[in-house]
């Protein structure tokens, strides 16, 4: 009974150290992720390493947010095809006064029946109007060409704003150690460094 309760013994011992070891490291994991996240979302250090990125970044939020890319668009279709016709004061000639003349005089009946008949002519001038709207077929082509460009340079700009310097995360690294009362280890030769 002794030597196979010494050997079951140097088993137990054997994996009770397996799972200190174990703990250890999931706690050195769990201190690098603190500081990781910490780094990552440390905005102000950010702002401080590149205040020119961080201005841009503010300023192409505010232009987005107040409608810029509209108003551009607005813009140039006007620079391109020149200032747009302004209303003219009367659109009624008299064959049109006349036919409204005949119409009656309850005002609420007539304007009913203006807007059923100018429906029923939208809605069967439809299919020319969209043939001939030379706008939409320019916007249709400027998103396709320009959804790509501005999808991988918000996927560029996400990765830059998410990334952490080595250096800041390093001393957040340190100051979760310290925090935690965790002793500082040794990156060992194939660890990686990098925490994004």
């Amino acid at each position: 009974m002794g030597e196979g309760t010494s050997g079951a013994r140097t088993e137990v011992l054997a994996a009770r150290a397996q799972v200190l070891a174990a703990r250890e490291a999931l706690d050195e994991e769990f201190v690098r992720l603190e500081a990781s996240a910490r780094a990552a979302v440390d905005v102000k250090a950010k702002v401080r390493r590149n205040p020119g990125k961080a201005a841009g970044l503010a300023a192409g939020a505010g232009f987005l947010a107040v409608g810029g890319p509209k108003r551009v668009f607005r813009l140039a279709k006007r620079a391109v095809r020149g200032p747009e016709e302004p209303l003219p004061v009367s659109m009624l000639p008299k064959e049109i006064d006349a036919a409204l003349g005949s119409l009656g005089t309850d005002g609420d009946r007539v304007r009913g029946v203006i807007e059923r008949e100018f429906a029923s002519y939208l809605k069967a001038t439809e299919p020319a109007r969209r043939s001939r709207n030379l706008g939409a077929a320019f916007t249709v082509v400027s998103v396709a060409f320009l959804r790509p460009l501005v999808l991988r340079y918000s996927k560029h700009l996400a990765n830059q704003i998410f990334s952490t310097d080595a250096k800041e995360y390093d001393e957040r690294l340190q100051a979760v150690r310290a925090r935690l009362g965790v002793e500082t280890q040794p990156a060992s030769a194939g660890e990686d460094l990098d925490p994004a």
